[in-house]
């Protein structure tokens, strides 16, 4: 069963569910499962596997879903006794310990477009430990990415259309051409939730997005929160250089800081 979990817990990050792990750490006395027995809980509340059933169980899929909101891990001993303070009712005459892991994912970068420049922003990204996705309909271009990128063979504004985003997440728009990235920004500017919406392309291409966007209902508010053209100023060239430069934009949005340089001035 636990090999089942631990299996579980990779497809959940690797899609970036949200849930935490629960595990028997430690039991004194009668209890209902041994060390080592584990329980998976997503953050709408359904679990997978059991470490116990119950009100014990009840209790900690509780403080599981705290634990998610938290992003703190969180070790606990359950009293399945009635001579307790504490006890909520179980008899069985036992303790348990349980250590819940939230399985906090940090940063993830979406990446419309399989191109060069798309490719050394994935590889950097990996680099940087962020979960990576790229997504464009030419199959033959998501065989360049590395085996950790989650590839993703569709039509950029489907994909953006059909997902629920989060803070912690980046879309980046780097495909082949200005109409490919324009539909896929119409469809990220219906979408809640990102943290961060970025376009590459010179600014005579920006400009011509944001007015087909503006004849279409698009709002000033709403395009100022894009980053276009993508990147800080650092004068890239080569797609290494214009990765650097976009990473380190996200970054430092996502992080909420200024950028400025750490040199010490005397």
């Amino acid at each position: 069963m636990n090999d089942a979990i631990l299996e579980e817990l990779l497809r959940a990050r690797q899609t970036r569910t949200l849930c935490a792990l629960a595990t028997v750490a430690a039991t004194t006395g009668s209890v209902p499962r041994q060390t080592g027995s584990k329980m998976l809980v997503y953050g709408d509340g359904k679990i997978s596997g059991t470490i116990g059933g119950g009100k014990f169980e009840s209790l900690v899929v509780e403080d599981c879903l705290k634990s998610i909101a938290a992003k703190e891990p969180l070790l606990k001993t359950y009293p399945l006794r009635e001579d307790k303070p504490d006890s909520f009712g179980a008899i069985c005459g036992g303790e348990v310990t349980v250590m819940i892991e939230p399985q906090n994912l940090g940063t993830a970068i979406f990446l419309v477009g399989g191109g060069h420049c798309s490719l050394a922003i994935a590889k950097l990204a990996l680099d940087c430990g962020m979960h990576v996705t790229a997504v464009d309909d030419r199959a033959d271009l998501l065989e360049n990415f590395p085996a950790p990128v989650n590839r993703v063979i569709e039509d950029g504004s489907r994909f953006m259309s059909r997902r629920e985003w989060r803070e912690d997440e980046a879309l980046v728009l780097v495909s082949r051409n200005y109409e490919v990235d324009r539909e896929a920004l119409a469809a990220a500017l219906e979408t809640k939730g990102t943290g961060y919406i970025g376009m590459i392309g010179s600014r005579r291409k920006v400009l011509r997005v944001f007015d087909d966007l503006k004849q279409r209902g698009a709002s000033a508010g709403q395009l100022d929160k894009i980053y276009a053209p993508i990147g800080l100023d650092i004068g890239a060239d080569s797609p290494a250089e214009i990765a650097v430069s976009v990473i380190a934009e996200i970054l430092k949005v996502q992080r909420g800081r200024k950028g400025d340089h750490l040199r010490l001035t005397l």
